[in-house]
């Protein structure tokens, strides 16, 4: 019996040595350490893409619409060019370019010149706000984290009928 038990003694080292050499398992551990920080990454990076392409929309739209407005300042109407940055086209018909964009988000300013004949037109997008996949604020339960943000593109452009006539020469 008490060989038995020197036996099993000496036999105790090698087993921790033994296991502290085993590698099994090695790679779920890992895995399970690094997955959660590139799930994050890669979500960041899919909501800023998603942000970055409203807000490139949302500045196309506005910079067609001021297009519309300086080039036919007799015939554009606000409705239409607001209608312009809405759905794409001055009719109105479709669905909006953007998720939750209406007409009552877009602000157009006339400064300068007559009112007939403006120098400068403003087309503005207020009031937007852009809606995350992946809210932080939401999932924490705390609002002040959110990533609701304000989207509000501008582009002001010269009226082409007010820019002076070059000299001939």
């Amino acid at each position: 019996m008490m060989r038995d038990t020197l036996m099993k003694m000496k036999t105790l080292p090698s087993r921790l040595d033994r296991f502290a050499r085993c590698e099994r398992g090695t790679q779920l551990v890992e895995l399970a350490i690094v997955l959660p920080v590139m799930l994050v990454l890669f979500g960041a990076a899919a909501e800023f893409g998603r942000f970055f392409y409203t807000y490139q929309t949302l500045s196309k739209a506005t910079r067609s619409a001021a297009r519309y407005l300086t080039v036919e300042p007799l015939g554009g109407t606000d409705e239409k060019a607001a209608n312009l940055v809405v759905y794409g086209n001055t009719a109105g018909t479709g669905d909006p370019v953007i998720k939750g964009l209406t007409v009552d988000d877009v602000d157009i300013t006339r400064d300068g010149g007559s009112s007939a004949m403006p120098q400068y037109v403003t087309v503005s997008v207020d009031g937007y706000t852009y809606q995350p996949i992946f809210d932080l604020g939401a999932l924490v339960g705390n609002e002040s984290i959110s990533l609701n943000v304000a989207v509000s593109p501008s582009t002001t452009m010269r009226s082409f009928s007010t820019i002076p006539a070059s000299p001939a020469s």
